[in-house]
């Protein structure tokens, strides 16, 4: 973002979108989709993206000066904190500057957002795109927030008020993502790639009881249709030649019909970049040989294939609905199509036996042996409210964050629940670790130590990990959350 703003003509008004820092570049379409819906004749939409900013805090400030309204995307976890900290910013600067949150956090707790953070005004629930623009309509006006179906606000004393949830509306509905918002080329270069972020989907049908997604859409989907899809990523590459599309759709593969037409209308086109989107076991069993050649043929790199438990039981009780043998069925046709694969696991559920971890890690090792292009990462088990696994949780005696600060500190890689155990958090610590040294690309001299990881994971043997100790002291992870 440029250090001087041009100045407004009195008929737009200036709304900055911030994008809290993370420790992971996927482009901020959320942000992006709010920002793009604003009437552009009416509003002018500054993106702030804290880890793109050498000083986000400063600048957001200084794009906030002469500024109507502040908006911030969060994320449950750390990003909490820095959302926080340049609200509070921001509001004890420019006082009057209505600061509005959305995002999963404040969807999942719109209230309590306001209840905790003084410097928060307006938190928004689902889909923003026109509830953000009616808050911004009404806030002009001087009307007031009461009946602003999808957000919550504080009454005139101070108490948090809830408004009815917005409908689920179709994206098409939307404007089209303005990628001009963003600075498209500093993503590649932090990516490593010229690799674009793009949906073409909100929601989920589907019921997954450790999820938050049925909450927060109702099980609701919409998507655009392949024809779109094929005209907006062509004009996307004739501006910024990616070479790789990363579909951030939550079921990307819920319409087969649709990701046919997609693959279809890619290679109509000739479009030259490999793409990687998200699958259920389920769709992907359902899938045609010839589909799964199509996808291939126009640019399908790597899905991702929630798998989460080892046992037929454990998958039924979490309410996945899927076979373990479409899993397997699924990873032999990417296999067969020379397409990559992560296949995600969850532990240590509520109730959970150290057997039904064990199948777990059993089934990840699995998977992880049968190709060079499949993944397999390991998940602590965090419970979200409002799902049937937490009511279990809470009932067990689980006490969840209740406030921003504990939710800041939520860490959704590592360990920090009473179901890891000592002994399962070593154990699933140590299988992640070897699993990796394992199976990932190594250069010559790790080879040896790959050899040996290998054989660690193939016989299940975990004991006295003097290799882990000297790797991660030497080459320690980032904090993921």
């Amino acid at each position: 973002m440029s250090a001087v703003l041009p100045a407004l003509s009195p008929a737009r008004r200036r709304v900055v979108l911030y994008n809290p820092r993370a420790v992971f570049y996927t482009m901020p379409l959320g942000l992006l989709a709010v920002g793009s819906h604003l009437d552009p004749s009416r509003w002018e939409v500054v993106v702030v993206d804290g880890r793109l900013a050498a000083d986000p805090t400063g600048a957001v400030l200084s794009a906030c000066k002469g500024a109507f309204a502040f908006g911030v995307s969060v994320l449950t976890g750390a990003p909490i904190r820095d959302a926080v900290d340049v609200s509070r910013a921001v509001k004890t600067r420019f006082p009057s500057l209505p600061v509005v949150w959305g995002g999963w956090h404040p969807s999942l707790f719109g209230t309590e957002c306001l209840r905790d953070e003084p410097s928060i005004d307006v938190t928004v629930q689902g889909q923003g795109e026109e509830t953000f623009a009616e808050v911004l309509e009404r806030l002009s006006r001087g009307t007031g927030l009461s009946g602003c179906a999808g957000c919550a606000f504080r009454d005139p004393s101070g108490v948090p008020v809830a408004n009815p949830p917005r409908a689920f509306a179709a994206v098409e509905s939307f404007a089209r993502h303005d990628f001009s918002l963003l600075l498209v080329e500093r993503y590649f270069a932090l990516k490593g790639k010229r690799q674009l972020d793009y949906v073409t989907s909100q929601g989920c049908h589907f019921r997954c009881a450790f999820c938050a997604d049925p909450f927060v859409y109702g099980r609701q989907w919409a998507g655009f249709p392949p024809e779109r899809v094929g005209e907006e990523l062509a004009s996307l590459h004739a501006r910024y030649g990616m070479d790789d599309v990363n579909f951030q759709d939550e079921t990307f593969f819920t319409y087969l019909d649709r990701v046919a037409g997609i693959a279809e209308e890619l290679t109509r086109r000739a479009l030259p970049f490999t793409w990687a989107a998200t699958m259920r076991a389920d769709q992907g069993d359902r899938l045609t040989e010839d589909v799964w050649a199509a996808c291939k043929r126009s640019g399908l790199r790597r899905v991702l294939i929630g798998v989460e438990a080892g046992t037929q039981e454990m998958v039924d009780r979490i309410r996945k609905d899927i076979r373990l043998e479409q899993v397997l069925r699924c990873a032999e046709r990417c296999k067969r199509h020379g397409i990559g694969a992560i296949f995600p696991f969850i532990v240590c559920f509520p109730g959970e036996t150290d057997a039904s971890v064990k199948a777990s890690l059993g089934m990840a090792r699995r998977l992880r042996a049968m190709s060079s292009s499949f993944q397999t990462p390991v998940f602590f088990f965090k419970p979200y409210p409002g799902t049937p696994l937490t009511e279990e949780a809470v009932r067990d005696g689980y006490r969840p964050p209740s406030t921003l600060d504990e939710w800041a500190r939520f860490d959704f890689y590592d360990a920090d629940s009473p179901w890891a155990t000592k002994e399962r958090a070593r154990l699933v610590r140590r299988f992640r670790y070897y699993q990796r040294l394992g199976y990932d690309p190594a250069p010559a001299w790790k080879r040896p130590l790959a050899a040996l990881a290998r054989w660690r994971c193939e016989r299940g043997v975990y004991a006295f990990p003097v290799e882990q100790a000297i790797g991660q002291r030497l080459f320690p992870e980032p904090v993921l959350s």
